[in-house]
C-alpha cells in the first residue's frame, strides 16, 4: 500500500477516538443519490449514487471480518488439567468475538461491481504483532485484498420489495451506490463443535422433543455419565444465540468503524434470511445462491452451503455426519489449526503451547457422531431444530448525502468526520 498516495481521511481514521465511536454511533441512512418519496421526510437527493472506492470498501470489510492475528486461546478447565483447552475451531483471531474460538462464519458482501466472500476463517495471521501490540496496517490490508474472491459480477440479486425486503428498508437497502456486508454462519458446525464441547465436559445430548436418549448411547459410559445430558432444543438454540453474537459483533464492528472514516449506514436485520442465502423460491431473485432442502416436517427451506465457497459441515456437503465430524477434527488439529504443533502463535514456545491440547481420539469421535447423526436421522437435517446456515445482522456502509440531514436535523445530526468526508477521503 502506497502511504504517499492515500487520502488525508485514512490518518483521521486511524486517530479516531474509540469513545467518539462509540457515542458518535448513529443509524444514518439518507445516502446520496437517495429518495423518500413521501411523508415527513420525503426528499430527493440533487446528487448521482456515489460508490465506495476500493480502498473505503476494503476498510469497511476489514472491520467486519478481518483477521487479527493468532488468538490467545482459553488455558484452563479444571475438569481435564493440565491439558490445554482444545474448544477453538482457528488459530487466529479476528474483529469480533466467537464463542470459545469456535469462528465458523464466513464475511459476504456485494455492492455495484459484484458479490465478493472474504475467506478468512482459517486464514493464518495476516501480520505479526509489534512489541508494543499494533499491526502493520499495509501487511493486513494486503493480506486482506488476498483473501477476498468474487463469486459473481452485479449486485445481489435481492428485490427491494416485500416479502424479501422489510417495508421499512425498501427505499435503503441494496440500492446503487451501497456496500451491504452479510456474514453468514456454519449453525451446523457450530453445533458439532458445542457436541464436542459438551463431551469434553462430561455431558451428552438427550432428544427431548421425542423425549428419549440417543439410542446407542450407553456404549460411551467409559468416557461420559451417559445421564449427565442438555436437551436437544437447548443445545441447538444455545448454539444460534451464540452464533447470533459472532454475527452480530461483526456488524457492529463494522458500525464503528463508519464513524471514524465518516461513512453513513448502520447495521440491522430487516431482510428474509431465506432470500439473501438464495431460499426465495423465486428464480428472479437469486441471493446468494446457496443449495436448500425443503421437507414437510421442517417450517421452513434449510440452505446448507454454497459449493466451493461455503460448504455446511453436513449432508450433502459431506457424505454423513461422522464424516463432518472428522472434518472438525482436521480443522481443529491438523496442519494449520489451532492445535497442530507447527502452527505459529503469539507464545514465544508456541509448539509446545499449541502440542498441549489433547487430541480427541477415535472414541471421542465416535460418541460425536453417534449423536449428530441421530439428529440428522431423526429429523431429516442437522442441526435437527434450527437452520443448517444462519444469518441475521447485516451491515450497509455508503456516503451521506448531508443536506438531507441539514435540511430535517437539528445541528450535530452527523460527526466531524462525516463533514469533511468528501474533502479528506476525495479531494480530487
Amino acid at each position: 500500500m502506497d502511504r504517499t498516495a492515500l487520502p488525508p481521511g485514512f490518518q483521521d481514521m486511524l486517530s479516531f477516538g474509540l469513545v467518539e465511536a462509540l457515542l458518535g454511533r448513529r443509524s444514518r441512512r439518507f445516502f446520496k443519490g437517495a429518495e423518500i418519496p413521501d411523508g415527513v421526510f420525503s426528499y430527493t437527493s440533487r446528487f448521482e449514487p456515489s460508490p465506495l472506492s476500493e480502498l473505503e470498501r476494503l476498510l469497511v470489510v476489514l472491520a467486519c471480518g478481518g483477521n487479527t492475528s493468532w488468538h490467545h486461546m482459553i488455558y484452563r478447565a479444571a475438569r481435564y488439567a493440565p491439558h490445554l483447552s482444545n474448544y477453538a475451531g482457528a488459530a487466529s483471531g479476528r474483529t469480533f468475538p466467537s464463542a470459545a474460538g469456535f469462528h465458523t462464519s464466513k464475511t459476504f458482501f456485494t455492492d455495484d461491481d459484484g458479490v465478493y466472500v472474504l475467506d478468512s476463517r482459517d486464514a493464518p495471521a495476516f501480520a505479526e504483532r509489534s512489541a508494543d501490540g499494533t499491526l502493520d496496517m499495509d501487511a493486513v490490508l494486503n493480506a486482506l485484498k488476498g483473501c477476498i474472491r468474487k463469486i459473481r459480477d452485479g449486485r445481489l440479486g435481492l428485490l427491494p420489495e416485500v416479502p424479501y425486503t422489510e417495508p421499512h428498508n425498501t427505499w435503503v437497502v441494496n440500492r446503487p451506490g451501497t456496500l451491504l456486508v452479510i456474514p453468514v454462519g456454519d449453525l451446523a458446525q457450530h453445533v458439532l463443535l458445542n457436541l464436542c464441547y459438551m463431551l469434553q465436559n462430561g455431558l451428552v445430548v438427550t432428544d427431548d422433543i421425542n423425549r428419549r436418549p440417543v439410542p446407542g448411547i450407553e456404549r460411551f459410559r467409559n468416557i461420559v455419565d451417559v445421564d449427565n445430558t442438555w436437551p436437544l432444543t437447548f443445545v441447538e438454540q444455545w448454539s444460534m444465540a451464540e452464533l447470533t453474537a459472532e454475527l452480530s459483533t461483526s456488524c457492529y464492528a463494522g458500525t464503528l468503524m463508519l464513524q471514524a472514516m465518516g461513512l453513513g449506514g448502520w447495521m440491522f436485520n430487516g431482510l428474509d434470511p431465506f432470500s439473501v442465502l438464495g431460499a426465495s423460491g423465486n428464480p428472479g431473485v437469486p441471493g446468494l445462491g446457496f443449495r436448500y432442502d425443503t421437507d414437510e416436517r421442517w417450517p421452513y427451506p434449510n440452505p446448507t452451503g454454497l459449493a466451493g465457497v461455503m460448504e455446511g459441515f453436513c449432508p450433502p456437503h459431506y457424505p454423513d455426519m461422522r464424516a463432518a465430524v472428522e472434518a472438525v477434527v482436521r480443522r481443529k488439529f491438523g496442519p494449520g489449526g489451532p492445535f497442530h504443533p507447527d502452527t505459529p502463535g503469539p507464545w514465544k514456545d508456541s509448539c509446545s503451547v499449541r502440542s498441549a491440547a489433547q487430541v480427541h481420539s477415535g472414541e471421542f469421535r465416535e460418541c460425536v457422531a453417534l449423536q449428530a447423526q441421530y439428529i440428522l436421522d431423526t429429523f431429516g437435517k442437522f442441526p435437527g431444530t434450527v437452520p443448517s446456515l444462519f444469518l441475521i445482522t447485516y451491515l450497509q456502509a455508503h456516503h451521506l448525502d448531508l443536506e438531507f440531514y441539514d435540511a430535517f436535523y437539528k445541528p450535530g445530526s452527523y460527526l466531524k468526520t462525516h463533514a469533511a468526508h468528501q474533502e479528506r477521503w476525495h479531494p480530487e
